[in-house]
């Protein structure tokens, strides 16, 4: 008799242990479905094509994974933006080495920055070298991709998708 109520017990626990599992399973799932759409365009999702289609985010913005002199960086792709911008973290990371301090004037008020050249930016296929950017300790993420950048491209919005090809 005994034995049939530790089996029942055992059984019982079991069946807990698999309802965690399919719990985090699902959660799991979530947590991924709601990152590719507040994070539409990685790396991977771009792939090396010489024309790079961005999806514009929930939050209206187009944002994306770059290669800033081959390592891997989340920027935001901002037409409004002079030049490319950089955090002091990303710039740590890369081992860059800064130059003049400029003040610069940006949505969120004055600020001084770094000036600083990179090897390469790579959106995709799409690679500008020799960009001129700043070291911005105060940025908030990592990368703002702007004009030093997608001057050099073909840029086009068209109904919520932002298309750049090189355009030298």
């Amino acid at each position: 008799m005994s034995m049939g109520h530790a089996t029942q017990r055992l059984y019982s626990r079991g069946r807990g242990l698999l309802y965690t599992v399919i719990w985090l399973g699902l959660a799991a799932l979530v947590w991924l479905l709601v990152d590719r759409v507040q994070h539409p365009n990685t790396l991977e999702q771009i792939g090396q094509q010489q024309v790079v289609s961005l999806k514009r985010g929930p939050d209206g913005h187009y944002s994306a994974e770059a290669l800033i002199n081959g390592e891997r960086v989340r920027v935001l792709v901002d037409t409004g933006a002079t030049g490319v911008a950089i955090s002091q973290s990303v710039a740590d990371r890369l081992g860059l080495a800064s130059r003049d301090a400029i003040n610069t004037h940006t949505a969120n008020g004055n600020a001084v920055s770094y000036l600083v050249r990179l090897k390469t930016v790579q959106l995709g296929g799409v690679v500008a070298h020799d960009v001129a950017a700043t070291i911005s300790p105060g940025l908030e993420g990592d990368a703002l991709l702007g004009m030093s950048f997608l001057g050099r491209m073909d840029v086009r919005l068209y109904r919520g998708v932002m298309t750049i090809r090189d355009g030298e």
